[in-house]
């Protein structure tokens, strides 16, 4: 079977470096540690409460579970005709030549910084209000910015580690890590339901119930410690009457981002494909069943948390800097919120141990391509078979990061119009093939997870989507986003023009 996948590999230009020992489960696994519901809906559940209320679980997660699974379904199935580590660079390349490759790569390789560093800053923000509440700590510093960066980096240290030992190691952690995540939300909702001591009626999981102002959250615009007055608002000052007026649609699309940045990372799947067995299936449905199977958890577990908070008292608990933990503490008794709280912090930390192997493997991907500046180190595999310099010169930056964004709901959003831009780029370019009728593009020959005749609708749908978010994920109250992703295609667009000049 190894021999199968290398010289597939090999067909498409690679020779087999990495140590193949990942399983079907394993490959799934990742996925699923990365997107890890107890680390994206857990932090921002209370963003998604602030801008539209209890809605936003109700309604709002499975509009956006059933979209994600579009863009899930297209990547799944280009993924089962080029299973390389690297993944949706590559693609690109196969469909649409070395200009779209050079721009996939790039944009997911700043999605894959920026989002272990939303993931582990996340992490960090968690487990100091877990442990404020756990053993009653008090001080200013607790909610410093800096203060969370220094959890953080303890925080990513041991996930360096752990990566650089080898991927067996890392394989069976992810394993551990679906259990652990699912034992996880079984346990929160089984506890909330007999136990809890507040429980809504139906009518409150459905209702629109926003607590912020959208223009006061949104008129500010925050660098690091700096503050300063909305450009895009003095630019379109009808954006800033729109905010003014705050209708309920504005709202619900904002509040979205609690769902979406949850579904980032599954091309985790497609990153270790040269680390898989049986590869092209494999990684195929492990992409897939990674969002399916977060949907369905995910969504009983946001359920069963808003059915439940405190006096159906939407204001605080999305005031609280842990609204999560505040619905737990407030309707458990301090064993089993102390026992819930450790295991969402484990989760936490699983996803970023996943998250770190991801973003290694891409980066060495475009290194071996020599794509990058520094790549003769960034290319080099230890004797464990794994990108050790990729790893740590990554991890880096996924600190550097959160150090310019100085907020938390603002990584994240970059993290996922990043990624969902790369993850764009070669469904597009499959859809354009198939469509004039030359070029590369999925058959059934090419791709055994075939989605057949309705593969042209369900990338029309996807592309509409990742579109969408696009847009929304860059409006204010995250409009640093929308800066930083000019500043990043400048930067691109000057960096491309000499990297082809170079004849790369």
């Amino acid at each position: 079977m190894h021999n199968d996948d290398e010289a597939y590999l090999a067909s498409l230009g690679y020779r087999q470096q990495l140590f193949r020992e990942m399983g079907g489960f394993s490959n799934f696994a990742i996925s699923f540690s990365i997107i890890s519901i107890l680390t994206g809906a857990v932090l921002l559940y209370g963003y998604g409460l602030k801008f539209a209320g209890p809605i936003v679980n109700s309604v709002g997660w499975p509009v956006v579970s059933l979209f994600t699974l579009a863009v899930a379904a297209s990547m799944a199935e280009i993924a089962s005709a080029y299973p390389t580590a690297g993944g949706l660079y590559f693609w690109s390349r196969r469909l649409g030549g070395r200009g779209w490759a050079w721009l996939t790569a790039w944009l997911n390789m700043i999605g894959q910084v920026t989002i272990t560093g939303g993931i582990n800053i996340a992490a960090a923000i968690y487990l100091i209000g877990a442990a404020t509440r756990i053993f009653d700590l008090r001080g200013a510093f607790l909610t410093n910015w800096y203060f969370q960066l220094a959890v953080m980096i303890a925080i990513l240290i041991p996930q360096v580690v752990i990566n650089v030992y080898g991927i067996r190691l890392t394989a069976r952690l992810n394993d551990i890590s679906v259990w652990w995540h699912i034992a996880g939300v079984l346990l929160i909702t089984l506890a909330l339901t007999l136990f809890g001591k507040h429980h809504n009626p139906l009518a409150f999981l459905f209702s629109f119930a926003p607590t912020v102002n959208a223009y006061e959250a949104s008129s500010t615009l925050v660098i690091g410690n700096a503050a300063i007055p909305s450009p895009l608002f003095r630019i379109f000052p009808s954006l800033a009457a729109l905010y003014q007026l705050a209708p309920p649609a504005l709202l619900f699309v904002l509040a979205l981002l609690q769902a979406q940045w949850t579904y980032t990372g599954y091309d985790a799947s497609a990153h270790v494909a040269e680390e898989t067995v049986m590869a092209r299936l494999n990684s195929a449905w492990g992409i897939f069943l990674s969002v399916a199977v977060s949907a369905v958890v995910g969504y009983l577990m946001l359920m069963v948390l808003t059915w439940c908070i405190p006096n159906g008292d939407v204001a605080a608990t999305a005031a609280d800097p842990y609204p999560v933990l505040y619905v737990i503490a407030n309707n458990l008794g301090p064993f089993l919120t102390n026992l819930i709280a450790v295991i969402i912090g484990g989760a936490m930390w699983l996803c970023g141990l996943a998250s770190v192997t991801s973003m290694g493997r891409m980066w060495y991907a475009f290194a071996r391509d020599d794509g990058m500046p520094g790549a003769a180190m960034l290319k080099r595999i230890s004797a464990n078979g794994t990108p050790v310099p990729a790893i740590v010169v990554t991890s880096i930056l996924s600190v550097i990061v959160c150090v310019y964004a100085a907020a938390f709901y603002v990584v994240t959003s970059i993290s996922t119009i990043a990624l969902y831009l790369a993850y764009v780029i070669p469904i597009f370019l499959n859809l354009r093939n198939r469509m004039r009728g030359r070029g590369e593009h999925m058959t059934l020959a090419l791709a055994p997870w075939f989605l057949g005749r309705w593969g042209s609708v369900i990338n029309l749908i996807a592309i509409a989507w990742c579109a969408f978010i696009a847009i929304v994920f860059m409006l204010p109250p995250n409009e640093l986003v929308l800066w930083t992703m000019l500043a990043f295609a400048l930067a691109l667009s000057a960096y491309w023009q000499v990297w082809k000049r170079a004849g790369r």
